[in-house]
């Protein structure tokens, strides 16, 4: 990082002294530019003629108003110019007063609109140029008046540019801002919408069949003395209905797994007892994959799920978008009450963010830590590649904790 880098956000929140700074930058040039002769033998000489006294204190004073001229543009540009219009009109040769009213002017044109720049440019022009013409020595074509012109023409158009550019570059920042955020609506409405309409059909499903269920039941209970034939057919049909239940159950939640999740699991959910088994399928599929484990304190459930999820998520995106010749590294650490998953890969490809956009790879990791307590961020990282970590409470709350055993 460069000086001017570090002193940056020190003089943004400093604007006084940055413009005391150039008020100095700008006496110096005043003072150093009255002892040059425009008119001497062979052109402008140095050092052949001193300032006077008043010429000094015009100078001082102009420069002074420079320092605020960001908190006072209008009355800075008011005050300078009236200096300068008195040692034009009385200096001989007049010293170069007017260059403060050239940066006032600037600065003017940099914090106000395009008509208000038109209007104070032309008239400073007008009373400038006029008065040096008007009132000063040389003839009214001399080019020392058209010195004057130019420079307070230029001071003019290149405020406006500023302006011009700083109110593209917000206009630019906004939108991009607006977009993100139109964004990350868009992907909250969409897993709303999902999610109200799965619990309708959870809703549908399990109202329907228990209802049947229990109505079968309560028949079956009410002739299983005197009528045992129909106790059995009502029994069947609460087996048949709560077959056709789970059926459906199975269906809907089916919809929720992970897309490398068996249909009908038998087996208990997984957690990082399994981890290397997890680690070895990748591997076997050609990426390489380092594991650092500081501690095998048996988790809670629904941690010790979330956990694998998310290792076996990030990992799945790092085969996915890393690129050839991608390396990860996973981390498993205990920090106090919390577990820290960390998931970093060197890939040169498009990383783990296609995750985050066009899939639900990453939203839904979110939302599974989310629920326990905890919280997780992805994103690139310096030099490349990609990094995923998760801060899981050991203790998670059992409400909310996302299970995987239901069919």
């Amino acid at each position: 990082m460069t000086p001017v880098d570090r002193a940056r956000p020190w003089l943004r929140a400093h604007p006084l002294a940055l413009d005391a700074a150039l008020a100095l930058g700008v006496l110096i040039c005043m003072v150093l530019g009255s002892f040059a002769d425009p008119h001497g033998p062979n052109g402008p000489t140095f050092g052949t003629r001193t300032p006077g006294l008043r010429s000094l204190v015009l100078m001082v004073l102009g420069a002074g108003a420079l320092v605020l001229r960001r908190r006072r543009p209008m009355e800075v540009l008011g005050c300078t110019g009236l200096l300068a219009m008195v040692e034009l009109s009385l200096g001989d040769p007049p010293a170069p007063v007017a260059m403060s009213a050239v940066v006032a002017l600037y600065t003017v044109a940099a914090h106000t609109d395009r008509p208000t720049t038109y209007r104070v440019g032309v008239l400073s022009i007008v009373v400038l140029t006029g008065t040096a013409m008007l009132f000063g020595t040389p003839p009214w074509y001399s080019q020392e008046h058209l010195g004057i012109f130019a420079w307070t023409g230029m001071a003019a158009a290149a405020g406006d540019a500023v302006r011009s550019r700083r109110a593209f570059i917000d206009a630019i920042r906004e939108r991009a801002e607006r977009a993100e955020h139109g964004r990350e609506e868009e992907a909250r409405r969409r897993v709303a919408e999902e999610r109200l309409r799965i619990a309708r059909d959870l809703h549908d499903v399990v109202a329907h069949h228990i209802a049947l269920v229990n109505v079968q039941a309560g028949v079956a209970a009410h002739v299983m003395d005197k009528r045992p034939d129909q106790a059995k057919e009502a029994l069947a049909h609460v087996r048949e209905a709560s077959r056709s239940a789970l059926n459906e159950l199975r269906s809907t939640v089916g919809l929720l797994r992970q897309s490398g999740d068996p249909a009908a699991p038998t087996e208990p959910a997984p957690g990082l007892a399994v981890l290397d088994d997890l680690l070895g399928g990748f591997r076997r599929a050609g990426l390489p994959v380092e594991l650092a484990r500081t501690d095998d304190t048996p988790l809670p459930a629904a941690v010790d799920l979330a956990a694998y999820r998310v290792i076996q998520e990030a990992l799945t995106n790092v085969r996915k978008h890393a690129g050839p010749g991608a390396k990860a590294e996973v981390s498993v650490v205990r920090v106090g009450p919390h577990t820290e998953i960390t998931v970093i890969d060197n890939g040169a490809g498009t990383g783990s963010t296609a995750g985050d956009g066009g899939g639900h790879g990453l939203l839904g990791m979110r939302e599974r830590v989310t629920a326990l307590g905890g919280s997780c961020t992805a994103g690139p990282r310096y030099g490349g590649g990609f990094r995923v970590q998760a801060i899981l409470p050991v203790k998670a709350a059992e409400t909310g904790a996302p299970g995987e055993g239901t069919p």
